[in-house]
């Protein structure tokens, strides 16, 4: 049997999400043998006449569902398990009880394979931040997150850190005419990038009025915690990059999908919420089957958003390198909001959810960012199974944005930037360096999980102004 598609069956008629995942099911596990042509010529059939093929086991089900005779309800309803898959936790003792408890709630889940939590970890929706799940043949929307594909990029620059200070008033201008944050708009120059080209946007109906929002949006940041800043790099004797141990100047980015993560990850979370009935505390876990059609749905539109925000970060590291006359030496980037299909060493398949965690696979190349005044830090992964080959995402948030916001006055932020020789371009209080966790403590806690190959200090930060 030749792949069939979504489109296929609209081509024929079937324009119901329900009837037509009902059909991929039934075709991909019991009609092998058919080609495509004959078991499209078939559903014409079905459709035409359905009566007739009340009695087919297999072709009734289609039959009862095309005249709306469907036995039972569209969701299936599941308890959680008894005891908890293993949870290796880091940092522990600077993670606060309600992160743990969700955790800890997730890894009940009868999909559940294992969990890790990082030490930068702090309560979120469905899985804490900081959080990572391994589950057997499901994906949790949830525990992707929002901002789907939200990511690090490090460029490191063919410049010392001298630059920075004899081009302070030209990165400034750079980062102003460059960057949008946030709902301020586009760009004034429209970006362009092969992820546009997609034929994604055009084989799932609901994605096609988002593809104008998309290339509005490309190569601008979230608001939030996103920045764009550029700072020194002071990178670490026999560095896996293969440079010399020196100071660089770098370019470091963090954003992720904008509008278009934001509406897959609403969209397949209530389909999720609709289908997969849990106990109410747990909801939010709520999964789709990976045979699922909507979970092959999810998964192709997931990855086309982290496509998008590669692309987003791509353009403006472009951008700025480009207005300011510069030459990357390297670039390392990472996703934090994802899902990964992965093999645990017992050799069993997994998809591993990593909620505001960054991937550290043996060898793999990661940023590990601090706040506004403190590093960031180039690590090596060590591949580490207990932590789900996984380590923070940045030092997390030790504030609610409300609490920060409250606790700071913007002089008082304005003296802490002076102090740490730090230029800020936007930003707000809720996003002050004391609204987060001291990024020392929280790489100690994870000195098992990864190597350091670099320390970046921010010098000019651009952020949103809310």
């Amino acid at each position: 049997m030749g792949n069939l598609r979504t489109k296929d069956l609209s081509k024929i008629g079937y324009h119901n999400d329900q009837l037509r995942s009902l059909v991929i099911g039934i075709a991909s596990k019991n009609y092998k043998h058919h080609s495509k042509q004959q078991l499209l010529d078939l559903l014409v059939q079905i459709k035409n006449d359905p009566e007739s093929f009340l009695g087919d086991e297999l072709a009734g089900k289609i039959a009862e569902k095309v005249i709306g005779k469907v036995a039972g309800p569209s969701f299936k309803t599941y308890d959680l398990m008894d005891e908890a898959s293993p949870c290796k936790i880091y940092g522990g003792k600077h993670i606060e009880s309600s992160a743990k408890k969700q955790m800890e709630l997730a890894t009940l889940l009868p999909v559940s394979v294992q969990g890790a939590l990082m030490p930068d970890a702090h309560m979120g929706f469905g899985l804490p931040i900081g959080g990572v799940l391994a589950t057997h043949n499901a994906v949790i929307p949830y525990a992707v997150g929002m901002d789907i594909g939200c990511r690090m990029a490090l460029t490191i620059i063919d410049e010392t850190d001298g630059f920075l200070r004899r081009s302070e008033y030209q990165i400034k201008q750079a980062l102003k005419n460059w960057t949008h944050f946030g709902m301020e708009g586009s760009l004034e120059v429209r970006q362009e990038h092969e992820v546009l080209d997609s034929p994604v946007f055009g084989q799932i109906p609901f994605l096609k009025p988002l593809r104008g929002k998309a290339v509005k949006q490309l190569g601008t940041s979230g608001g939030g915690n996103h920045f764009v800043e550029f700072g020194e790099i002071e990178l670490a004797e026999n560095n896996s990059l293969g440079l010399p141990a020196k100071k660089y100047t770098a370019l470091l980015s963090h954003s992720g999908s904008r509008g278009l993560g934001a509406a897959i990850a609403k969209h397949y979370t209530q389909v999720a919420i609709n289908t997969c009935k849990l106990p109410r505390h747990a909801q939010q876990l709520a999964w789709l089957d990976m045979d699922s059609e909507a979970g092959q749905e999810y998964w192709l539109t997931m990855t086309l958003a982290g496509d998008y925000a590669r692309a987003c970060h791509q353009r403006i590291h472009a951008n700025l390198l480009k207005a300011l006359g510069l030459k990357a030496l390297r670039v390392v980037e990472n996703h934090h909001n994802f899902a990964w299909k992965d093999t645990l060493a017992d050799g069993r398949q997994v998809i591993i959810h990593r909620k505001g965690a960054t991937p550290a696979h043996q060898g793999e190349l990661g940023i590990i960012p601090g706040s506004m005044t403190t590093p960031a830090y180039l690590v090596m992964g060590k591949g580490i199974e207990g932590a789900l080959y996984s380590a923070s995402h940045g030092a997390g948030r030790a504030m609610s944005r409300q609490k920060a916001k409250d606790s700071m006055t913007v002089s008082a932020m304005k003296k802490m930037l002076s102090a740490a020789g730090v230029k800020l371009i936007g930003g707000t209080v809720e996003e002050n360096p004391q609204a987060y966790k001291d990024i020392e403590t929280v790489i100690e806690a994870q000195h098992a999980l990864v190597d350091i190959q670099g320390k970046f200090l921010p010098r000019i930060v651009r952020m949103n102004k809310e």
